[in-house]
């Protein structure tokens, strides 16, 4: 059996790549562990210059593995999903994604903490929380009206319909819209530019357009606990059950 998250590196480019199309690239608690470890792995080493996120087959990532949540243990600060998003908000180095297909809420979450975005034109994305009865996570209430404004942010976290790549491109979330084929070799392309810039200059550079982090990190954890409190609602079960029997229907 593959694993679930293949990380590979050239030319100073550490790729981080979700492995279970099988699942649309939904995220299991072994998937974050693996994936904290990745990062935590290209921050401390020095022939990393820049992380790229992609997802293999169909999707990027359509989010949290559902029945983790109902079956797994409770949700607290040291949930594996929590030590990610730590992780992600903290990270040093530019950091990239190739996105297509479906890509659902913590996979559009967490694109909010890169700094260039490929698209494919395939691409559907989505911010279902408030739908399945929880909030947003990794930070996102506070990082997406930053980037798209009140109104819009609330459209997209109240509401969560779906929208596709020409819609994330015109508020900004991404950097641009390409043909699937050519997703892999633009987004690539994006890492090696900035791997080969000034170091220095460019962590300079990226820590004074994020910011300082303690806010980041403040709303995460405000966020994560109504979550855990959310994850134990019958509001929040009952949707789960009825999306995954549908799922399995269809």
């Amino acid at each position: 059996m593959s694993e679930p998250v293949l990380v590979t590196h050239a030319g100073g480019i550490c790729e981080v790549r979700f492995n279970r199309p099988e699942k649309r690239n939904a995220i299991t608690f072994q998937m974050y562990q693996q994936l904290t470890r990745a990062f935590t792995d290209a921050q401390a080493d020095d022939a990393v210059r820049a992380l790229l996120l992609s997802g293999e087959g169909a999707s990027f990532s359509a989010g949290n593995d559902l029945q983790d949540f109902l079956t797994g243990p409770a949700f607290s600060g040291a949930h594996p999903a929590m030590e990610f998003m730590r992780t992600l908000a903290t990270f040093g180095k530019p950091l990239l994604a190739a996105v297509h297909g479906t890509t659902v809420g913590i996979g559009v979450t967490m694109l909010l903490h890169c700094d260039l975005i490929v698209a494919s034109r395939n691409t559907q994305l989505s911010l279902p929380f408030v739908g399945l009865g929880l909030v947003p996570e990794a930070g996102s209430s506070l990082l997406l009206p930053r980037l798209v404004g009140y109104q819009r942010a609330a459209e997209l976290l109240l509401l969560g319909q779906p929208f596709n790549a020409d819609t994330a491109y015109r508020l900004g979330l991404i950097n641009s819209v390409v043909e699937e084929a050519a997703l892999l070799d633009e987004a690539r392309s994006l890492a090696r530019a900035l791997a080969q810039q000034p170091r220095e200059a460019l962590a300079a550079t990226r820590r004074l357009l994020r910011g300082d982090s303690r806010e980041l990190l403040a709303r995460i954890e405000e966020e994560a606990r109504i979550f855990g409190a959310q994850l134990q609602s019958e509001e929040f079960r009952a949707r789960v059950r009825a999306f995954l029997a549908r799922s399995r229907a269809g």
